[in-house]
């Protein structure tokens, strides 16, 4: 049954994408805990859940290792199992709480919510965190029902689906007649069945409610808006070949000519992926005047995703993932530096400690980090007159950590831009999983969000 509870939280993602099953997925789970006697059997029910769910979610992180990391077969598949095996310890916490729970299955599923976002939020902050498809993030087509993000963000609809989760496994013990652990006597009651349910149906439908009110409220707020006019650019370069100095103008030629497109139709804007640019921005500088260029010929601002570099005090190279702003006037506007590295990606943790996992990044570099909530700005309409809009950049997965979000629209972001290269994920079901959590950001701030992937 554990294992069960895992194949039914995936299948409730991307690409499977049967967000109906989250609402029933953890009923075999603790109906599998309520079974055990001790705390340590119900926490290995727990991480039988966690290690099918984590490893059947990410299983894209196989062919990302095998295809551009090099990594031959024997050694990608532990790693990933590492991964998933990690990410279960979270899962196993939870079922293990709820076994603590020893003399009262009502108590447990009443808690259940409780334990289970408070395990989200340590799996998404402890040791940088990986808050990859929490499971509200489930819902993100469920439009009314989102709309709590902007009070609770991903853990609110969390909290409800367990809620959901534990009233229908309370249910069962009822039915059944099951007791929970060790003590026959600890049965569910009726009264305890009833609450859950009106619990579970009353939490369900304030959000329902409340969604409505608020995307009513949206929608007016929108009608009265400025409005910026902006092209997404999708250059559809293989990965390949993205870094391959003979296709090299052939890519950037594909950006400007999709660009100007846009400018043709009224954009304002024009934002390009992560790293669109396959060179270093201003060091390389004939390439980096073809831009610029680009965007005055075209008369509008671009946003694009650019390699950067520069030196320190001791002449040494420090790199950066950053977005670069150029005005229709040609002139870079400002530059914004991922803040949140990809580890062992963009750079490598205890490095010092452990040099040799050093060739799992040596295709990629070691990157620095930027400054938090840092707002560009552009201006629409010329000297005269118009409107100012300041544009929260969000780099690659950057947009599945909230704070990050929340720290540019706190700063004076209007518009959220997310620029991605989801290329190294292939064909697999790691760029629609990446999709469905940058939905909660725009709802979390209340604010537009335009998304550049490769």
């Amino acid at each position: 049954m554990a294992a069960g509870s895992g194949l039914l939280l995936t299948a409730a993602f991307p690409k499977i994408g049967w967000d109906f099953l989250a609402w029933v997925a953890l009923i075999p789970l603790m109906l599998a805990v309520a079974g055990q006697r001790r705390i340590g059997a119900a926490f290995r029910m727990g991480y039988i859940a966690g290690l099918v769910h984590f490893t059947s979610l990410t299983y894209w992180v196989v062919h990302t290792m095998r295809t551009y990391g090099g990594l031959p077969l024997y050694l990608a598949v532990p790693l990933w199992f590492l991964l998933g095996a990690y990410l279960a310890l979270y899962t196993g916490l939870f079922a293990g709480a709820l076994a603590a729970c020893r003399r009262s299955p009502a108590r447990a599923m009443a808690l259940a919510p409780v334990f289970w976002v408070a395990a989200e939020y340590l799996r998404g902050t402890l040791f940088t965190g990986f808050p990859w498809e929490l499971l509200g993030y489930s819902q993100h087509r469920r439009l009314v029902l989102i709309q709590t993000a902007d009070l609770a963000g991903p853990y609110g609809l969390s909290f409800l689906i367990v809620a959901v989760n534990a009233a229908g496994a309370l249910f069962i013990l009822r039915r059944r007649g099951l007791p929970w652990g060790a003590d026959p006597t600890a049965r569910a009651g009726r009264t305890g069945v009833i609450a859950a349910a009106a619990l579970a149906a009353g939490l369900a439908g304030a959000a329902v409610a409340y969604g409505m009110i608020r995307i009513d409220a949206v929608d007016r707020a929108a009608a009265a808006a400025d409005r910026l006019r902006a092209t997404v650019v999708q250059g559809n370069v293989r990965q390949e070949m993205k870094w391959d100095p003979d296709h090299r103008d052939e890519i950037l030629e594909r950006y400007i000519r999709l660009s100007g497109e846009g400018a043709r139709q009224g954009a304002d804007l024009a934002i390009w992926p992560e790293t669109a640019t396959p060179f270093h921005f201003t060091h390389n500088r004939g390439l980096t005047r073809r831009v610029t260029a680009a965007a005055d010929d075209m008369d509008l601002w671009l946003l694009a995703g650019t390699p950067f570099f520069t030196r320190n005090a001791l002449g040494e190279a420090e790199f950066y993932n950053s977005a670069h702003l150029m005005g229709p006037d040609g002139r870079i506007a400002g530059r914004y530096d991922k803040v949140h590295l990809v580890p062992y990606g963009e750079y490598v943790p205890l490095q010092r400690y452990m040099p040799f996992i050093g060739k799992l990044v040596a295709h990629v570099g070691d990157f620095q980090t930027g400054e938090k909530g840092r707002v560009l700005l552009a201006r629409t309409g010329g000297a005269g007159g118009g409107a100012s809009y300041g544009l929260g950049t969000l780099i690659c997965y950057e947009i599945i950590f909230p704070d990050l979000a929340r720290a540019a629209a706190a700063g004076g972001a209007n518009l959220l831009a997310n620029l991605t290269n989801d290329a190294w994920y292939g064909r697999t079901s790691a760029p629609f999983q990446h999709f469905s959590m940058a939905v909660f950001r725009a709802v979390e701030n209340r604010r537009a969000l335009a998304r550049a992937a490769n």
